[in-house]
């Protein structure tokens, strides 16, 4: 396992951002700490599996006209770290958008977020090939809806495309595998949970994948991932 002091660095600032946000500039937000397993599969590696830690935040720094309407606009971030980042990946977000309401139960919004995604490096035959960090734009679709008494329970959902991505060198002195051609991806993330006062408690489920293209750039389809995760957490609504 690969040492975590970067990595708990990149948290601890995350959570300064939110901590100092809040009280400037948010007019409503969240903040949610989840726990529970990834599985991740690259080519025909066998899939392995880890415990990850998985932090979101979510600000709504301004409200729509209550004279003219139109959408909030949303910032935010997520953090995740699984315990064994030697085969998993590493993931850092942030976002901003726009949620349109529908009534008091519903919102729909888009998203653009960067992310970058530290991967592993990969052992095949004893050989170590390092695959390239990826920087990636993702243009998620937001739904929200609540529901139950005093509308307490709530679903959401979100999920797009992933475009190509932008490779940056991981280092080292092994082998650096090549940079190959995306063929398609998607994500889709899902949760499910129930509000008690300022404080909330959800379940969720996230699946990604990758396909590149079979070429000389991408050799066994190392880069070709498959990801799932699913957590339990609780989180703050201020």
């Amino acid at each position: 396992m690969k040492r975590c002091k970067p990595h708990l660095a990149r948290t601890s600032v995350f959570l300064l951002f939110l901590s100092a946000a809040i009280p400037a500039f948010c007019q409503r937000g969240t903040i949610d700490i989840n726990a529970g397993e990834t599985s991740d599969k690259f080519g025909a590696l066998p899939t392995v599996n880890s415990a990850v830690l998985d932090i979101n935040g979510e600000l709504i720094v301004k409200k729509p006209s209550a004279k003219n309407g139109g959408p909030s606009i949303v910032v935010g971030g997520e953090v995740r770290a699984p315990s064994d980042d030697t085969n998993h990946a590493k993931e850092f977000a942030v976002f901003g958008g726009v949620a349109f309401q529908a009534r008091n139960t519903f919102s729909l919004g888009v998203n653009a977020q960067i992310r970058k995604i530290d991967l592993p490096a990969a052992t095949v035959d004893n050989q170590i090939f390092v695959r390239d960090n990826l920087e990636l734009l993702e243009i998620p679709i937001v739904l929200k809806y609540n529901f139950g008494p005093e509308r307490r329970a709530f679903v959401h959902l979100q999920g797009g495309p992933e475009f190509s991505p932008r490779f940056r060198t991981n280092g080292g002195t092994t082998l650096i595998l090549p940079h190959p051609n995306l063929d398609h991806g998607y994500f889709l993330r899902g949760s499910v949970g129930y509000t008690f006062g300022k404080w909330f408690a959800q379940g969720t489920y996230q699946t990604r994948y990758f396909k590149f293209e079979a070429n000389q750039n991408n050799p066994t389809n190392l880069y070709n991932w498959k990801s799932n995760m699913i957590t339990g957490g609780v989180g703050l609504v201020f």
